[in-house]
């Protein structure tokens, strides 16, 4: 283990290490104030005001040295703008091919400067996370919050890095002008879309996104895939490895991921039917849509342990386990058998392969495209979702192949069980199966880890909350070492026990608040089949329609959380408001006192789908942004814990379902809407205690 302190020194650019902030210094001042408290000696303000003094000094240390690096690099650049400007008047190609190396020097003095940026930010994180252990105060929060929103902000002037932008647009202006344009007279800036053949911008680019990760749609939809990144800066001369990334091998990854949505909700508007023709109760529709999340629950696991070592074969593997499965479930009419459909949806879900989609999108993708892949993911899941009951509406036909049945129960199996085949033809043909790097080279040598609360949603305080995790000095006591040994080891973590065991109280929280989200929706689309039957005789077409109207909102929703109110609002704030609303749609859902009408479940069933979309995005930012690095590779990683979490509630909703069937279908949404409510109160419940009791 390479302690942070130690990492800090040898990473440093030898010329300016006068200029780095003094982590070993402000460490042992946390360690002297602790000594000092104990004693009676100092009063817990004066530590606040003393140490926020200290900070201050250096932070501005550190800007300073910033501005001036960058008023040597505009100089550099202002001179090779006026030798350009000659050459423009006599053309000679020897001046212009040095000209050009002379703007690629800057620019990879300008990513020394990036990377001083970024490596100062995670020293002023580690510092403050200390600093809050010891003390057991959210001092992060108050000393970010009267920083940040000053006008006359240190923080603001670093973070927002207005200066280096202005140096990253110089570069990449000139290096475009200097590129053989075919006699083309445009800019960057009348064609911005047009790519610059200087692998120095990408990986200048690449490094001032991860200093400005400030929450717009993109990163909103990216994180709500909780395709988890890594944070660690990374050295200068490593460049972005785009080697084992292939196009058409992601398209078929959300090729498959848009599948198995559709896979999934296609059958909702119909299962209770397919289960009363089988001679079963309608409310056996719970178990029967509720065996491919049973299975799951397991595929998830072995899928993602299949990835460690190739994406290919389960890809096909799971290609011919759907194809089974609904050829299977398919097939029970005509065998007159509800085991051979559950049989068939079991096999379903023992084909998710959504782990191996995400492992591919955060593994083989490049930094700087991998935020779109996760956009593309959340985006393909919703379309899925949508598009399952819409085409399940469309199916409404009856006839004979032979001595195949096909209706609008067995239809579904049928076209899903042919575009499992073509997916397959065409994975086959297409799918590139990327080198899978060995381990010692897959060990990074640097670390990352959980982050602070509320102020990650702070674009402008985002780079200094990156999730980055890096190991304290070498010179830690005992006490010290003994806290962060474990939190800061990068080894992928070997079992669900011990990744349950790198979680934070907050984590939790929040994959409890998961949990509750997955169990009231599952419930509210796995039984709406049966309840709208039951209180407005509503046919197949019209429970496909109101279905596919719901899946419909779920990227306008994530577009105007993403865009708009995520930066008006802090996440904290949003999570909890859309905890309560959540709330209220369930109360809104239930038959009491007046006679049930379809305003009251059309509106309820809207508020509560769409306040636990909104809840879910939210809540999956912050996961990906809090949670453990160590849960960002191998088998147990974050996004293996968050399916599973939700996997699990569904399983649950779905029996709850089928359970509450036997007290009669009048009492199913009374019955099945009570726990929703009982678990939406206890999240919120939680969530309140734990922000209040860290902020």
């Amino acid at each position: 283990m390479v302690a942070f302190g130690k990492k800090l020194k040898d990473r440093q650019v030898e010329e300016w290490k006068g200029y780095y902030i003094n982590y070993k210094l402000m460490k042992k001042k946390v360690k002297q104030y602790a000594r000092q408290i104990e004693a009676g000696g100092i009063e817990r303000r004066h530590v606040l005001k003393d140490f926020s003094r200290m900070l201050d000094t250096q932070i501005e240390k550190v800007v300073l040295f910033i501005l001036e690096q960058q008023g040597l690099l505009a100089s550099r650049l202002d001179d090779l703008g006026k030798q350009q400007d000659a050459l423009q008047e006599e053309p000679d190609f020897a001046k212009i091919s040095e000209l050009r190396e002379a703007y690629r020097e800057v620019g990879r003095d300008l990513l020394k400067l990036l990377f001083f940026v970024e490596i100062n930010a995670v020293g002023l994180r580690k510092i403050l996370k200390k600093f809050d252990k010891r003390f057991g105060y959210r001092f992060t929060d108050y000393y970010v919050k009267t920083r940040a929103n000053h006008p006359y902000s240190q923080l603001q002037q670093v973070f927002k890095h207005v200066g280096l932008g202005a140096v990253v647009g110089a570069i990449s202006r000139n290096l475009a002008e200097l590129q053989d344009r075919e006699g083309s007279y445009l800019s960057i800036y009348d064609q911005p879309a047009l790519p610059i053949q200087e692998p120095v911008i990408d990986t200048i680019r690449a490094a001032v996104d991860r200093l400005s990760y400030s929450t717009n749609f993109l990163t909103f939809l990216g994180q709500h895939a909780l395709i988890m990144q890594e944070e660690l800066p990374i050295p200068l001369e490593e460049s972005v490895d785009d080697q084992r990334y292939h196009f058409m091998s992601l398209l078929l990854n959300l090729a498959n991921t848009f599948l198995y949505m559709v896979n999934t909700y296609i059958i909702v508007p119909t299962a209770d039917d397919y289960s009363m023709s089988l001679g079963a109760a309608a409310t056996v529709c719970g178990i029967v849509i509720g065996a491919m999340a049973v299975a799951q629950i397991f595929s998830s696991v072995y899928f993602s342990a299949w990835s460690n070592k190739s994406y290919f074969r389960p890809l096909v593997f799971s290609s011919i386990v759907l194809f089974i499965g609904n050829a299977m479930y398919a097939m029970a009419y005509d065998f007159n058998s509800i085991a051979v459909l559950l049989l068939g949806r079991l096999f379903c879900g023992l084909g998710s392969a959504r782990a191996v989609n995400r492992r591919y999108i955060s593994d083989c993708v490049p930094l700087k495209i991998r935020m779109q892949a996760s956009a593309g993911f959340v985006s393909a899941s919703a379309l899925g979702m949508a598009c399952g009951p819409a085409l399940a509406g469309l199916l409404q036909f009856k006839f004979k192949f032979y001595r195949l049945t096909i209706d609008q129960n067995t239809s579904p199996g049928w076209i899903m069980a042919f575009a499992w085949l073509i997916y397959l033809v065409w994975l086959w043909i297409s799918f590139r199966e990327p080198v899978h790097p060995t381990e010692e080279e897959h060990a990074p040598e640097s670390t990352s880890g959980t982050t602070n609360g509320d102020v990650l949603e702070k674009g402008v305080t985002q780079p200094l909350l990156i999730s980055t995790k890096a190991h304290e000095d070498e010179e830690d006591d005992e006490c010290d070492a003994s806290e962060e040994t474990t939190e800061d080891s990068r080894a992928p973590v070997n079992s669900f026990g011990a990744a349950y065991r790198l979680l934070t109280p907050s984590v939790k929280v929040q994959l409890l608040i998961y949990f509750m989200l997955k169990y009231a929706m599952e419930i509210l689309l796995s039984e709406s089949s049966v309840v709208s039957t039951y209180y407005f005789n509503w046919t197949t077409g019209k429970v496909a329609i109101f279905l596919a109207c719901l899946g419909l909102t779920v990227l306008p929703v994530n577009v105007v959380v993403g865009s708009y109110i995520s930066n008006m609002f802090e996440d904290r704030q949003i999570l909890l408001v859309s905890e309560i609303v959540v709330c209220l749609g369930i109360l809104m859902s239930f038959n009491v006192f007046i006679p049930y009408s379809v305003p009251q479940y059309v509106v309820s069933g809207l508020i509560m789908f769409v306040s636990a979309e909104v809840l879910e995005g939210v809540n999956l930012s912050l996961l990906s942004r809090v949670m453990s690095s160590r849960l960002s590779r191998g088998t147990f990683n974050g996004g293996l814990l968050s399916t599973e979490a939700g996997t699990i509630a569904r399983v649950i909703a779905d029996a709850t379902i089928t359970l509450a069937g036997y007290l009669g279908e009048s009492r199913l949404l009374n019955v099945t809407l009570l726990p929703s409510l009982v678990i939406c109160i206890v999240s919120i419940v939680a969530t309140c205690f734990t922000y209040n009791s860290l902020y």
